[in-house]
């Protein structure tokens, strides 16, 4: 009972409070929250229908806003620029009042408290609400996986699958606040990501990062913890969707006290932090007890620091740009651009998360084709939303082990993914009964695995130094193929057939639905089609990558062994923990002592 009661008093003082506020571990509990908020554009289907008879768009209209909307999701290149120069709360506040400025905006036109707006304006409107995702996903991403760049394919997956998960949480809060009322979303959707990106802004940021001793295995537990609660946090929104879909009236409160579960899961990994630095306390109050070890370390010289840098002439610049390092070390940002390695990724990006995001904007349109209720649909939104977050956190974790264990290539896990979106693809464009739930997981898996593989590569391969902007640029080519795939083939062949249907020109039919398999069967062909050539030319990034990923990929971020007489190892360093108090050497520092000394670095 006293060692109880002696925990609540040391975890119950203000020293501890903000110890915990200002640690590794609470930074990656606050992005995983503003992540959580981050994921409104993967609920356009739930009132994209609103918008189509309120304002009385056809589909290539709201193809166009969906692309805009995707366009705002994804070219994130400005919010990784600011990131380079400004501290972190000042991303995440650009963030905030973009979205609540925009989606407001979108609300005010649906509840036609404002004049309705001519599809341009409206399309804008979308974009800057939607890019307030790059933002949050700037700030939080990049502060983690340089917190952790051991642990980044973790990192990565861990956060985007709380961002895919996003879509099923928001339609849970948003039934027990307002209601079946999609209107209401938007205004949800309009709101909370801003107070919550308020809430932590001063909380996510960069902290120094000390190397590990050699032996040393980077503290995990606390990532695997956060895995289990997100699969709890996962299975119990699976479990509302299907209850709900079998519960002919979910009466108001019942989605009341839903959320309310949902919310007190959401929070759970706040124990883990707690925790954590519990321990990390108790350490330190036990090494008190003993003379601690100093650690010395020198600082790299000057030639280790230097960057290369573009001299003052255009001549220099080009010169330079087209001499990049060798792989993982830090490319600055046009050597990364003009790069083989960036030209596939960019490529991929186009045929695969082009041709995943044009299946998820249009499963409402899908679903009412192919004849399902409307609420059949709403699960499909759903269960994308889900298995977008499995998809997300299985090829993180997963990837990691693979890379780390084995040395398996993480391009080669990309083009897998590619290959297995076909198979939803060829799901919709032939109709087979029933198939929509099928098709609906394996494009939601196959959608979220592609990003945190993405990122993951694109930090691996070009380096920290610059991934706030470039892993922002890898992920701005998709909007390009979702446009071309989504307004120029699936939005006009759907108006075009729902002209033949209605015996009348594409233009005069308007916001007429198209029924029948016909409407998308064309259109998803072309898009099975596009996502293989994505497949086929991911390879070529396997074949490049393939000698880099058979080594130690992280050795930089690890302590050299070996140490000259001098206590300096071959690169001129002095190795962590070869200086005691009395000077004399000694091998290194035991394993708590480190630990120790990295908590009172943080």
């Amino acid at each position: 009972m006293a060692g109880g009661e002696g925990a609540t008093a040391v975890m119950c003082t203000p020293a501890f409070v903000g110890r915990l506020l200002r640690s590794r571990w609470y930074v990656v509990f606050a992005s995983m929250v503003v992540m959580a908020a981050s994921g409104s554009t993967y609920i356009f289907a739930l009132y994209s229908k609103e918008l189509r008879s309120v304002l009385g768009y056809n589909q290539q209209t709201l193809n166009t806003l969906g692309f805009f909307k995707d366009l705002g999701t994804n070219v994130g290149v400005v919010s990784g620029l600011v990131q380079q120069v400004a501290p972190t709360w000042a991303v995440l506040l650009i963030g905030a009042g973009m979205n609540l400025a925009g989606y407001l905006m979108v609300y005010l036109a649906l509840t036609e408290r404002t004049a309705a707006p001519p599809v341009w304006l409206m399309c804008i409107y979308m974009c800057v609400g939607a890019n307030a995702l790059t933002f949050s996903n700037t700030g939080a991403l990049v502060a983690c996986v340089k917190n952790f760049p051991e642990s980044r394919g973790i990192v990565i997956g861990l956060l985007k699958g709380f961002v895919g998960l996003s879509g099923a949480i928001y339609t849970q809060l948003y039934l027990a606040i307002y209601g079946d009322d999609a209107k209401s979303l938007v205004l949800l959707i309009a709101w909370l990501p801003a107070a919550v990106y308020i809430f932590f802004v001063h909380t996510i940021r960069v902290l120094p990062y000390r190397r590990r001793a050699e032996g040393d295995e980077p503290n995990s537990k606390p990532f695997f913890c956060f895995l289990y609660i997100s699969i709890a946090l996962a299975t119990y929104l699976l479990v509302m969707i299907v209850v709900q879909k079998q519960v002919p009236s979910f009466s108001h409160a019942a989605y009341a006290v839903g959320a309310t579960v949902l919310l007190i899961i959401l929070f759970l990994p706040l124990s883990v932090v707690i925790k954590e630095e519990y321990t990390a306390v108790s350490q330190i109050e036990e090494s008190l007890q003993h003379p601690p070890a100093i650690a010395v370390e020198e600082p790299a010289s000057a030639k280790d620091d230097e960057q290369p840098k573009c001299s003052m002439s255009m001549t220099g610049c080009l010169t330079n740009m087209f001499k990049p390092p060798a792989l993982g070390e830090d490319y600055s940002i046009m050597q990364a651009l003009v790069s083989v390695e960036m030209l596939v990724l960019f490529v991929v990006s186009v045929f695969g998360i082009g041709g995943t995001l044009t299946a998820i904007d249009n499963m409402a349109q899908i679903g009412q084709s192919l004849g399902y209720p409307a609420k059949s649909i709403n699960t499909f939104v759903s269960l994308i939303s889900i298995w977008n977050y499995a998809g997300r956190v299985g090829a993180g974790y997963m990837s990691e082990f693979f890379v780390a264990r084995y040395r398996f290539p993480r391009p080669l896990a990309l083009t897998a993914v590619l290959l297995f979106s076909c198979v939803g693809h060829l799901l919709i464009a032939f109709g087979v009964p029933q198939s929509l739930y099928a098709a609906s997981v394996i494009l939601g898996f196959c959608f979220g695995a592609q990003w945190p593989l993405l990122f993951s590569i694109i930090s691996e391969v070009f380096g920290l130094k610059y991934y706030s902007t470039l892993f922002n640029f890898g992920s701005a080519a998709s909007p390009i193929g979702a446009y071309v795939l989504n307004v120029c083939i699936a939005g006009r062949m759907y108006d075009a057939e729902a002209a033949r249907q209605h015996g009348g020109h594409a233009a005069a039919v308007g916001d007429k639905i198209c029924k029948g398999v016909q409407c998308f069967k064309h259109a998803f062909l072309i898009i099975t089609g596009v996502t293989l050539a994505g497949a086929l030319v991911s390879l070529v990034l396997v074949w490049r990558t393939r000698s880099f990923y058979k080594g130690d990929i992280y050795a930089k971020f690890k302590v050299v062994p070996a140490a000259d007489a001098d206590g300096s190892n071959q690169r001129g360093e002095m190795v962590e923990g070869t200086v005691t108090q009395a000077g004399e050497p000694q091998n290194g520092k035991n394993k708590k002592q480190e630990e120790v000394n990295d908590e009172e670095f943080n």
